[in-house]
């Protein structure tokens, strides 16, 4: 009798054991992804263009918005070290960034059909060339093809007194329509759009 009730004893341990432990194997495979070191966000023109459509005040579409990954400076040299002057840079992290105008738009005096597009620029010390191309699909700029280039504009870029943390690409606007500034370290890059 003792030795029954020490084998069920037994038996039922290790069955409970198995138990948990295939139950932690299983809350474990379903764990939510970690946050992503460089967040996704969106920029829109108008600026709040979100909360202007839910209280009512726009009934129409957005001009633009610009979909990016945001990268941290965390104490690096950004400008001539992790984005080397003179290369083609996907203006973020992760996915090329993305701009899409839900009208056409002039940038740098040339007309841009509505539609998606990607956003790359090449930095260098003194200004950048931003580039709007056709590639939709890009995983960065590793297969950058400027065949598909729509566009290559110049920006103005500005040495900044204040250090942005985390790469910041948003619209501002001018009497003249917008500016698509891209701002992070201590510089800013600026060009105009219009429609």
């Amino acid at each position: 009798m003792i030795i029954q009730n020490f084998k069920l004893l037994l038996i039922t341990t290790v069955s409970v054991t198995i138990l948990l432990l295939s139950s932690n194997v299983v809350l474990a495979q379903s764990k939510p992804t970690e946050l992503d070191k460089s967040p996704m966000d969106i920029s829109y023109l108008p600026k709040d263009y979100p909360l202007l459509k839910m209280n009512g005040k726009s009934k129409d579409q957005p001009i633009a918005r610009i979909i990016y990954s945001r990268p941290q400076k965390s104490g690096r040299e950004i400008f001539g070290n992790l984005i080397p002057y003179n290369s083609i840079w996907r203006l973020g992290a992760n996915e090329a960034t993305e701009i899409e105008f839900f009208k056409n738009v002039k940038i740098d005096g040339k007309a841009i059909p509505k539609g998606r597009y990607t956003l790359f620029c090449i930095p260098t010390e003194n200004d950048w060339i931003l580039i709007i191309n056709k590639d939709n699909y890009a995983w960065g700029s590793f297969n950058y093809d400027s065949k598909k280039d729509v566009l290559r504009a110049s920006c103005t870029t500005e040495k900044t007194q204040a250090i942005t943390e985390a790469l910041t690409i948003y619209f501002e606007s001018t009497s003249a329509g917008a500016n698509i500034v891209i701002m992070w370290d201590n510089l800013k890059a600026s060009t105009p759009i219009s429609w």
